[in-house]
């Protein structure tokens, strides 16, 4: 893997040797990225190697096909026409006894997260894909396989550290300014689980642009003949507007409720199942969300169910009612079909000034990836999508290609990562006000043009990346600069981001911004393509055209070798073995995982219906071990907490503690709610972005509220759970 800033080059090698006693061919089935753009394949077999080139897919299957059965080696590499994370390659008439290496070389974007490292993802699960009834997929059995990894990373920037998932030799860097590292996966990893990279660099992600040139070889006029640029923008928006969230909108969580969420979330000590970690998650945005918003959450798996048949109103009410809910949901619901919800949802009327947002929690174990796909983005001028993968195997293609067609935001929630702060990121960017009349201006030299590659931007959100491609077509002295103006209207407040570059070309790219580039334009067209446009076969023809030409996958092309030079007898029909590879932990019962996960925290015996049903439903939350989660379940939908045993119990005290330090004049649910706060900002700020909006409703409660001298209240607050914090912090 070379890693060039926040762009990775990943060659792969796949050694397959014929074990039976006839000639034989091979069908794999694995995971590639979603973002990828697959630029070689090629094959060695002895001393020889063939490079394959892209020609359209039927053409390639013919030729396929035909070489197979004259008894010649052939090799066919394939995107799945339904997600274009999932290949296929076709190992053709392999000899008794003979090996093959297969080489694989695609280039992809790196995530920026939030903790503003990249994150790079070699996928290694492919979890069985549900293939709802009427539709057809590839099936395949299972091989065991040995993974060999090793990282180039360089940069202008100093990188600081690398972390992984997985078990990694020590990083060694190859100059004294820590521009370049290079670091390899220990020995005796297990394939069960995708191998992530984490890269920070020393100094935050900026505005730049990689100015990348063209091939003299490639036609005049085309997009490998042209000067290509990415520009890499990172908007801040004014720190007045982000201080004031929305308190306005409708908010629908979509729970994926079917079998595999109840698989674990890791294969580590203390994990938990997957559908528990979402109900856990579900527990703080539904008390994170703003009072007067509407609200619903759906279960889905092979059928699925609603809590309202419509979104209510957010209140104690109906909290508590959804709350109730919460705490009964399983994954008991079958398959994965998550297109029969989203329809339904989307047929429901919005309500008036209440932008719709949806956040979809799924293990992404769907094959109708591109309907779904093609649906969410048919609904994306009234509603915004913002996805959660969980799970080892999740579909980045689902994952990701329903944040960007629904204008939102994508996350994974991988090995131990905690869900939960990275749903309230994306809490935050819902509530952030929206970004309006986005436009993209470019001033360039006089003899130099653009055309933008990328689909228009429609959602931009505070610190994270927005790529545009563009190819500049003119010559251009070397020390000329060209300026890119992105304008926007933020809380009716006009907005100017600008950005400088030299167009003079970075140096040993290896046309990966070309081919990225290219990538992003084949998926526009597929986009296209699928809306029924009306020149189809048009935008067929451009697709394969600048897949043939970049040499770069696409749903209408495949790559094709043949060694021309072997030739064999095949008598009757080649012996066919299937591979798939996923995770190998799924092969056995599941049984034996789980006897061993510890009991499933149930309601004491003495609580039951004789209590009110809000106490009901906190009953089940007081007894989860994390205090945080505990504390946030007491609090009511108005912000505020209620001055009782149970809370002194998360604060390590007794009721009587808590009433005896209680100022005069002062009221229980404000102390109750000062106290509440002091104790986030002093004993978990770890985790505030967990609870952040939490500790906002209640500072704007304790704001509503005729309260004394706040000082003082903070004060003996501080003297009684032990901290040490000022009134600013709380934000009172």
């Amino acid at each position: 893997v070379l890693v060039q800033d926040h762009v990775a080059t990943v060659s792969s090698t796949l050694q397959y040797v014929n074990e039976e006693e006839r000639p034989l061919e091979a069908l794999f089935v694995f995971p590639l990225p979603a973002d990828a753009a697959v630029c070689h394949f090629s094959a060695k077999i002895g001393e020889q190697e063939i490079v394959a080139e892209v020609q359209d897919r039927e053409t390639a299957r013919d030729r396929y096909d035909d070489a197979v059965s004259s008894g010649q080696q052939a090799f066919l590499l394939e995107e799945s026409s339904e997600s274009p994370d999932v290949f296929r390659l076709s190992v053709g008439c392999l000899s008794a006894g003979q090996n093959a290496a297969v080489t694989i070389i695609y280039v992809t974007e790196l995530a920026v997260q939030d903790d503003h490292s990249l994150r790079f993802c070699l996928p290694a699960v492919l979890n069985p894909r549900y293939t709802p009834a009427g539709t057809t997929a590839i099936s395949s059995g299972a091989v065991p396989y040995t993974l060999t990894l090793s990282v180039h990373v360089s940069s202008p920037k100093p990188i600081s550290k690398l972390e992984s998932s997985c078990t990694l030799d020590p990083l060694v860097f190859l100059h004294s300014d820590h521009t370049q590292a290079t670091v390899n996966l220990s020995p005796g990893h297990m394939f069960d689980k995708d191998v992530e990279l984490f890269v920070y660099y020393q100094d935050t992600h900026q505005p730049s642009a990689i100015v990348e040139a063209g091939v003299t070889t490639a036609p005049p006029g085309s997009l490998m003949r042209d000067t290509v640029v990415m520009i890499s923008l990172y908007p801040e928006f004014p720190e007045e507007v982000m201080s004031s969230l929305a308190s306005r909108g409708e908010f629908v969580f979509v729970i994926d409720r079917s079998g595999s969420m109840g698989d674990m979330m890791h294969h580590g000590k203390g994990a938990q199942m997957r559908i528990e970690s979402a109900k856990d998650t579900l527990l703080l945005l539904l008390k994170s969300l703003p009072v007067g918003c509407y609200f619903n959450i759906y279960g889905f798996g092979s059928r699925f169910e609603s809590f309202f048949p419509q979104s209510v109103e957010y209140n104690q009410d109906t909290m508590d009612q959804a709350l109730k809910r919460v705490k009964e949901m399983k994954a008991d619901m079958g398959g994965t079909e998550i297109l029969q919800p989203l329809k339904h949802i989307y047929s429901q009327p919005c309500y008036p000034d209440h932008p719709r947002q949806l956040f979809v929690f799924t293990d992404g174990e769907v094959f109708n990836t591109k309907e779904v796909l093609d649906l969410v983005k048919s609904h994306v001028h009234s509603h915004r999508c913002f996805s959660f993968g969980i799970g080892e195997g999740a579909s980045a293609a689902l994952i990701t290609g329903m944040a960007r067609e629904g204008s939102g935001h994508a996350q994974f929630i991988t090995d131990t990562d905690r869900m939960q702060p990275k749903v309230m990121q994306s809490l935050r960017f819902a509530l952030q006000p929206a970004v309006l009349n986005i436009s993209v201006d470019w001033t360039l030299p006089d003899d130099v043009t653009v055309d933008t590659l990328s689909p228009p931007i429609n959602v931009l959100f505070q610190g994270q990346r927005t790529l545009i491609y563009a190819q500049l077509k003119g010559e251009s002295s070397g020390g000329s600069e060209g300026t890119v103006t992105v304008k926007y209207s933020l809380k009716d407040q006009p907005v100017t981001n600008q950005l400088h570059f030299c167009l003079k070309p970075t140096e040993e790219t290896q046309l990966s911004i070309h081919r990225l580039a290219a990538r992003t334009l084949i998926r526009s067209l597929e986009q296209e393509e699928r809306s029924g446009a009306a020149d189809v076969e048009g935008i067929r023809s451009r697709m394969v055209e600048l897949s043939v030409q970049a040499g770069v996958s696409s749903v209408h092309t495949a790559f094709i070798a043949v060694n021309k030079d072997s030739r064999q007898t095949v008598k009757g029909p080649l012996l066919q073995r299937g591979v798939c590879i996923q995770n190998f932990f799924r092969r056995g019962s599941k049984n034996p995982v789980l006897c061993s996960m510890p009991a499933p925290i149930e309601t004491p015996t003495h609580l039951h219906h004789e209590q009110a049903e809000g106490e009901y439903i906190l009953s089940y939350f007081i007894f989860l071990k994390d205090s945080l989660l505990q504390l946030v379940s007491l609090q009511k939908a108005s912000g505020c907490w209620d001055l009782d045993a149970t809370l002194a119990d998360v604060f390590g005290k007794t009721e009587d503690e808590l009433t005896n330090q209680k100022p005069a004049q002062v009221d229980g649910s404000v102390w109750a709610t000062l106290l509440a706060l002091i104790w986030l900002y002093g004993c978990k700020i770890e985790q505030q972005v967990e609870w952040q909006f939490v500790a906002m409703k209640a500072a704007s409660w304790i704001g509503s509220q005729k309260v004394g001298d706040l000082s003082q209240c903070v004060c003996e607050g501080n003297v009684l759970l032990g901290c040490q914090v000022t009134k600013e912090t709380l934000g009172i």
